[in-house]
């Protein structure tokens, strides 16, 4: 069956489906906080999002993350690498992209299995 959370009238921010749960696009609510805080708040969406799905950030399969400036790849690990499980990394992409409003420093989209 399908699980939809915090559904929308244009998306999900989660959906669970043959025992995986796809977070959407998470970006901070703070857009005038600095890049290690937005990645703090977008983190701590996630986490919220894998509680209300029924797992957490151990049973995570994939994270993708979406930087407007590359140059703060080192500065997002940061406060990435204190909150991912060291024994169950996921697999991950970090690209550097244009996001949909120039405040925003950081986006992530994850894959858990529940």
């Amino acid at each position: 069956m399908i699980q939809r959370y915090q559904k929308g009238s244009r998306m999900s921010q989660a959906v669970s489906y043959g025992g995986l749960v796809y977070i959407a696009g998470q970006v901070a609510e703070n857009r005038k906080a600095g890049l290690e805080d937005q990645t703090r708040d977008v983190l701590g969406k996630i986490d919220a999002l894998l509680k209300e799905a029924g797992t957490d950030r151990s049973k995570l399969l994939a994270v993708n993350v979406f930087l407007p400036a590359i140059v703060d790849f080192e500065a997002m690990n940061g406060v990435y690498d204190a909150w991912i499980d060291p024994e169950n990394p996921p697999a991950r992409a970090c690209v550097e992209a244009r996001l949909a409003d120039p405040d925003l420093r950081v986006e992530m989209t994850a894959v858990a299995a529940l």
